[in-house]
């Protein structure tokens, strides 16, 4: 019933060291041992958007597979967007949307079990995050009693500007992330109903993590069946079962 979620906004795979390393990126999650991840920043910004992460690598590197969120060929995610999941994992649904902002904004969202689980990677501006946090409560609807959301915020403040989601979703700090080198800002966090329950949080600092990207990974524990039906936990004990290193 509990499934271990990484978030990790990678920088396009290129780290401190100014080297674009896919492999490190891989490595990294790999030692994290995720049922789930999450990630920002996976596709470059410029052209069709080819992703930083092959998916040759991640089939030959990982445990992990790609969820098909793409909308073209050769990108990994939606305005950058992305997640993989342990190779079993059943999947039920699979949702991309985007949100208001100065630049081009999405999310991604699947769903695991009765499970939702949405990506994003908010705005530079406060104004426009705290329309992009409607946003993403506008399209979770109901769904946000079982859903967490994950990502990079962007949010310096340790306790401010998370007013949409005050009185439906509850903000969970891991920890400074960024920047890498010498974090003092929270910026990566998790955002999660009253239907879920985190057991765990975390922040990797160690390894290279410290310079594979301007970001670390941020990581949970969370009970995926609290409060679901019978039905929906039968759904998610049996795949979920298999995540290791907790």
């Amino acid at each position: 019933m509990e499934v271990k979620i990484v978030s990790y906004n990678i920088r396009k795979a290129v780290g401190l060291d100014r080297r674009r390393h896919p492999e490190r990126i891989l490595s990294i999650l790999g030692g994290l041992d995720a049922d789930v991840v999450v990630l920002q920043e996976a596709d470059r910004r410029l052209g069709s958007r080819p992703t930083a992460l092959p998916r040759f690598l991640i089939e030959q590197e990982t445990d992990y597979r790609a969820v098909d969120l793409a909308r073209t060929d050769v990108s990994l995610g939606w305005h950058g967007n992305a997640v993989l999941v342990r190779r079993g994992l059943k999947i039920d649904a699979t949702a991309h949307f985007d949100l208001p902002g100065l630049e081009p904004r999405g999310a991604v969202m699947v769903g695991l079990g009765g499970l939702h689980v949405v990506g994003a990677h908010l705005g530079l501006l406060r104004r426009w995050r705290l329309r992009q946090m409607r946003a993403i409560l506008d399209h979770l609807g109901p769904k946000a009693r079982h859903a967490i959301v994950c990502g990079d915020f962007n949010e310096w403040s340790r306790d401010g500007g998370f007013e949409p989601w005050n009185d439906v979703l509850r903000v969970v700090s891991p920890g400074a992330t960024f920047h890498a080198a010498r974090p003092v800002a929270p910026l990566d966090r998790f955002a999660h109903g009253p239907g879920v329950q985190l057991r765990e949080t975390g922040v990797l600092r160690q390894g290279a993590a410290r310079i594979a990207s301007d970001h670390l990974p941020v990581w949970c524990v969370a009970d995926a069946a609290a409060g679901l039906s019978d039905g929906a936990k039968e759904s998610v004990r049996t795949p979920l079962g298999s995540a290791r290193g907790r």
